[in-house]
């Protein structure tokens, strides 16, 4: 069997590891465009930041027993008919590879916004290690910049206006959103525009930036927006999103789906015979909504790879779906979410409530306990759970009780079934009722749903 997968980061390494397991005798080999297989995109901010100054820590493995790695090796067209890849190889020479199963794993390309001056030299996006080298080449220059421009203050703008902040530089972030950081609720985006203020950060919230130029006298760079804002960094860093890399998948007849991502099955098959997608150029099931979407996430990314290798052997495993769960590190802060949020829900179809509870991360009287917000959101129909968000001190175990909710919310709970999960207690960690299950609570309290209402109304939830 010859498997060929095209891409050498999350998705593509995790199938053509999965091949590998099961099947030792498979000829297996991945296609590289660049020098860089499997390495961790989501530690770059920390790279260029100094907290992990080595950048090939950033390697996930530098082991590929079993695989044939080709790097700066470029799939140029897919041939469905006669299952081959053109392939440019690193001389400029073009040559044909066949294959019985072909995984398209290409991930996702960076937003490049309709901006007058992307182009000019000091303007950088951050989606590569290549792009993260030439970043660090502009921060080690000298003289070495002393202020920056971040543009989008999604995950990756916010973690790097953080990582800047370390290296010495004066950082304004512009964003299109009003609060700052869409993914959570306004509430939250508001207590994180005022962590990157106390750290220093200019946040300029819906602001749309409108050209980059250059100075005529100075030659500094001068980016412009609208509400007369106005920026003179040495660096500019345009960081606003990413979209699925499908030129290829499409071309070779491949259907497209939500947001453009290649239109897969929950088995990663596309609608081309014997051609399998997996990662961020892909659809993603969403448990909670029961249909496709896109949500590019490393962690994703790694289980549908697991997924497509196993089908690319005829394997009949199902992807089991996506609920978003998220988190960054922002200054002191971590935030996170999982599920929908109260809007998201209502569009969907439920009826959502929210409530939100402050709470200790630990026993007040043992020293260092932080406040942690979280907010619940549940259907007030049924009390299933359909969503939480957290906001605490990055020390506050925050990512491990949003993966609290997440595995509720996998498993279809109820908001009041959280309160009888058997969870871990000593004072130094948590209380005899942990922070989510006191929001668990507080929501049913607010939401007017006792135990007895939640049973009765939920019994066809439960059926």
């Amino acid at each position: 069997m010859r498997i060929l997968v095209i891409g050498g980061s999350d998705a593509g390494i995790s199938a053509a590891l999965r091949v590998g397991e099961l099947d030792r005798t498979a000829d297996v080999t991945v296609l590289l465009a660049d020098e860089y297989p499997n390495w961790s995109i989501c530690g770059l901010p920390y790279f260029l930041g100094g907290e992990t100054p080595d950048w090939r820590s950033l390697a996930h493995r530098t082991e590929f027993a079993g695989i044939t790695l080709l790097r700066q090796h470029r799939a140029e067209r897919i041939e469905p008919a006669a299952r081959t890849v053109t392939v440019r190889g690193p001389g400029g020479g073009e040559h044909r590879l066949p294959y019985d199963r072909l995984i398209v794993a290409t991930g996702a390309v960076p937003v490049r916004p309709e901006l007058p001056g992307l182009e000019l030299p000091g303007v950088h996006v951050l989606h590569t290690m290549q792009h993260a080298l030439d970043v660090q080449r502009v921060l080690d220059s000298e003289p070495p910049p002393k202020s920056a421009l971040v543009v989008g203050a999604g995950y990756i703008g916010l973690e790097m206006a953080e990582a800047l902040v370390h290296r010495g530089l004066s950082v304004t972030v512009a964003s299109r959103s009003d609060p700052v950081f869409p993914s959570v609720d306004a509430v939250f985006g508001h207590a994180i525009t005022e962590e990157l203020t106390q750290h220093g950060v200019r946040v300029a919230a819906g602001t749309a930036l409108q050209c980059i130029e250059r100075d005529g006298i100075c030659e500094n760079l001068v980016a412009r927006g609208s509400g007369g804002f106005e920026a003179r960094p040495d660096l500019i860093l345009v960081a606003t999103g990413v979209q699925p890399d499908t030129r290829l998948a499409a071309a070779s007849g491949a259907e497209l789906g939500t947001r453009g991502a290649i239109r897969v099955d929950r088995s990663m098959r596309t609608s081309v015979p014997d051609l399998l997608a997996a990662g961020d150029c892909a659809e993603t099931w969403h448990r909670l909504l029961e249909r496709n979407t896109y949500l590019p996430l490393g962690t994703t990314a790694h289980k549908q790879g697991r997924i497509a290798g196993e089908t690319a052997l005829d394997g009949k495993r199902l992807f089991a779906g996506s609920v978003g769960t998220q988190v960054v590190k922002l200054f002191d802060l971590a935030v996170a979410r999982t599920g929908l949020l109260e809007r998201e829900a209502a569009e969907a179809g439920f009826d959502p409530a929210t409530a939100e509870t402050v709470a200790w991360d630990h026993k007040a009287y043992y020293p260092g306990a932080r406040r942690l917000r979280v907010r619940v959101t549940g259907d007030r129909q049924t009390g299933r759970l359909l969503g939480a968000q957290i906001l605490g001190s990055w020390q506050g175990e925050v990512a491990k009780r949003i993966d609290v909710f997440a595995a509720a919310l996998f498993h279809e709970m109820r908001v009041q079934d959280i309160s009888d999960l058997d969870l871990s207690y000593a004072p130094p960690f948590s209380s005899p009722w942990d922070p989510v299950q006191m929001a668990a609570q507080a929501w049913a309290a607010e939401c007017g749903l006792n135990e007895t209402a939640a049973a009765v109304r939920g019994a066809d939830f439960d059926g």
